[in-house]
């Protein structure tokens, strides 16, 4: 019969073929939703795996959706290394979203070029706010930061709602709930004509670098991560377990915030309802998936945006359900979940007793 039995250490070779093979076992299963729901499944892969990247209008919106996916998961990563669970960068995303677009709305045609760094920088500033209220609850009251940053994501979307329906609304935008357009100095440059993508994708390149610099160069990573892997040998050696705590989510909150600003000065223009778009949470799957590992997350961060487009064009040109973006999400977690058990166990055979 099959065992699991524990191996003396972790599998180096399953920690990075695990996500392999949960992206394999998510294919076959997500083929055998489709043949369920009377769709062809050769063309329903095809939506998720091939036109995202057939042309290079493709691969533009691909890295649009990438790119706050790719800088949420940096952050978190910097808390889930340092054991520390925010499970709310989607509100700190929606407050990036919103600081950022405070900033945009009082310039005018005749405002500096420059001003885009100040929408940016507030957009940091509001994900970091909302962070800080996690980090100070958390330190103060040793409230759980899992529920609290949980429940801030629906303050800050109730937020967001009172603000476009209300004193934000544009009064030339007929009814609808969102604000002016913002003006054209406001925008984040894009890399090219006739694409979306901005300079937010090389900002989220250079967090790469950056965080792979301060996890395995720099002693301050060090100190993050043995705080987070044991803290009682992080204190012995003198390491801060405070300092880790509201590094970890002031990080995270910026770098949410900071996807925030990019997605409402970038591919957006304006504040609207639907910023909420499911980055923050999707972005958790991302750093997972990616082992938290900065060059990791950057494949991971491609293959979530794929089922972002793949959805959509699933919905749209074959008719599945709006939801199976988030089925094929949920599926690629509970696989890697799984598959993970392979990192610390190992199946042996092992003959039963009396078997001749």
């Amino acid at each position: 019969m099959l065992r699991f039995e524990p191996r003396p250490q972790r599998s180096r070779l399953w920690t990075w073929a695990s996500p392999l093979l949960a992206l394999a076992l998510t294919v076959l299963v997500g083929m055998a939703l489709f043949a369920a729901l009377g769709k062809d499944p050769v063309r329903g892969l095809q939506m998720f795996f091939w036109e995202p990247v057939k042309s290079t209008y493709a691969l533009g919106e691909l890295m649009v959706k990438a790119t706050p996916l790719l800088i949420i998961a940096l952050g978190l990563a910097v808390c889930f290394r340092s054991n520390v669970w925010n499970i709310g960068a989607e509100g700190q995303f929606v407050m990036g979203a919103i600081f950022a677009s405070g900033v945009a709305l009082m310039a005018d045609p005749q405002s500096s070029r420059l001003i885009v760094l100040a929408v940016l920088l507030a957009g940091m500033a509001g994900g970091m706010l909302w962070s800080g209220l996690v980090a100070l609850l958390r330190d103060r009251f040793h409230a759980s930061e899992i529920l609290v940053s949980l429940m801030l994501v629906y303050v800050a979307q109730m937020v967001l709602g009172y603000l476009v329906y209300g004193p934000w609304k544009d009064p030339a935008g007929y009814n609808f709930p969102q604000t002016k357009t913002f003006e054209a100095v406001t925008l984040v440059p894009r890399l090219m004509s006739g694409s979306r993508v901005s300079m937010g994708l090389l900002l989220a390149l250079a967090g790469v670098g950056l965080l792979w610099v301060f996890l395995f160069k720099t002693r301050a990573g060090f100190a993050q991560q043995v705080g987070g892997l044991a803290p009682d040998a992080a204190r012995y050696a003198g390491f801060s377990s405070r300092k880790a705590l509201w590094t970890a989510l002031l990080v995270s909150g910026g770098a949410a915030g900071l996807a925030g600003a990019l997605e409402v000065a970038g591919p957006i223009g304006q504040l609207t309802p639907y910023v909420p778009a499911g980055y923050g949470f999707a972005a958790i799957i991302v750093a997972f998936v990616g082992r938290l590992h900065p060059v990791g997350m950057v494949f991971s961060a491609i293959l979530l945006s794929m089922f972002y487009i793949g959805g959509e064009l699933a919905q749209s040109r074959i008719g599945l359900p709006k939801s199976i973006t988030g089925v094929f999400q949920g599926l690629l977690l509970f696989c890697l979940l799984a598959c993970d058990t392979l990192v610390m166990y190992r199946l042996r055979w092992v003959r039963k007793q009396g078997a001749q």
